[in-house]
């Protein structure tokens, strides 16, 4: 009688370790889809992104035909400023 209830303890743990490790395995799945989703979204979002435009601004406000336009625009990174 003994014997008969280890092993059914036995089997019942194992199940119980089983039904636990597939849980955990189909939470890694399912948050490695949702990783990849987002991941791919962002990778799109940035390949969609306009390029950047310049400015120009004038280094002499009086007289604009005088002199070269200093040319101003951001890349995303930081303001560059070309004289």
């Amino acid at each position: 009688m003994i014997m008969l209830r280890t092993v059914v303890f036995t089997v019942i743990g194992l199940a119980v370790a089983l039904l636990a490790t597939l849980f955990t395995a189909s939470l890694v799945v399912a948050f490695a889809g949702i990783a990849t989703v987002l991941l791919a979204g962002r990778a799109l979002t940035m390949k969609m992104q306009a390029k950047a435009q310049p400015a120009y601004v004038y280094a002499d406000r009086r007289n604009a035909n005088a002199r070269q336009p200093v040319r101003i625009w951001n890349d995303g990174r930081g303001t560059i400023i070309d004289m």
